[in-house]
């Protein structure tokens, strides 16, 4: 039976680069899909049967491949595939998990095979998403300097430095702008975490998540915790969770 392999690579050139070298090493391998993004990937994955084996990309078209791993079950083994360094590539081994550094190498994606071939990879992958992805870029020294948003039938990008709040409201996340808008985003509070410098980022509990150059007083309140007062009018208080008062003090200082 052919063995069934799910490709996931926003690249053209580096996806037939892929197929082609697992046409050799492979022969009697079947591609099942080659997808960009992860909204493709999450869609594929709930619709179709699970291939025997999938290589991803770190980095797609519309986020980080890690996200595929929150939004659906992942019950087939992974090669990830990195243009990162490889130090990182050496951070990200830490999970278990084999990724191959770009461009890729013959004998590097033969011994990943074998791996597999060996029984290396008889759990599903499971992946903590905010940790990887803040991993990612602490390694990289790379966080999200925009967010791209919906605004009726146009998009719009909005600079991190204009975003004085992320919050979720009935299980919807949005960003409220410097100008006071509010704008829905296609990321969980999660994801944003790990995307955002935290230097200039923090999340105050589990709700939101603010900008320190929007903020203008942090003022004590009942039960130990903080008010923060921001830049813009929000809907309802901003409070630091009891638990994150200290970390929260700690990322002030600097």
């Amino acid at each position: 039976m052919a063995l069934r392999i799910l490709i996931v690579e926003d690249e053209p050139f580096s996806a037939q680069k892929l197929i082609r070298m697992l046409s050799e090493l492979i022969p009697d391998g079947q591609i099942v899909a080659t997808l960009d993004s992860v909204r493709s990937t999450v869609k594929w994955v709930q619709e179709f049967p699970a291939p025997d084996l999938a290589f991803f990309d770190i980095q797609l078209a519309d986020g980080i491949c890690f996200e595929v791993f929150e939004q659906t079950r992942v019950v087939f083994p992974v090669i990830f595939t990195t243009a990162f360094n490889e130090y990182a590539l050496k951070a990200f081994k830490v999970n278990s998990i084999d990724y191959l550094l770009k461009p890729l190498k013959e004998e590097e994606l033969k011994a990943a095979i074998k791996k597999f071939n060996d029984g290396f990879y008889s759990r599903p992958v499971s992946l903590e998403l905010s940790s990887m992805a803040a991993t990612l870029n602490q390694l990289t020294n790379s966080f999200k300097s925009r967010f791209l948003v919906k605004v009726g039938e146009h998009l719009k990008m909005i600079p991190t430095e204009d975003i004085a709040l992320f919050y979720s409201m009935e299980k919807a996340v949005f960003v409220k702008t410097s100008a006071g808008q509010d704008l829905a985003l296609d990321f969980t509070l999660e994801q944003i975490t790990g995307l955002v410098d935290p230097q200039l980022f923090f999340r105050v509990s589990r709700s939101h998540i603010v900008s320190l150059s929007h903020i203008t007083d942090v003022v004590a309140h009942s039960g130990s915790r903080l008010v923060v007062k921001l830049a813009v009018k929000t809907d309802g208080e901003v409070m630091v969770s009891r638990e994150k008062v200290t970390a929260f003090k700690g990322w002030l200082e600097g």
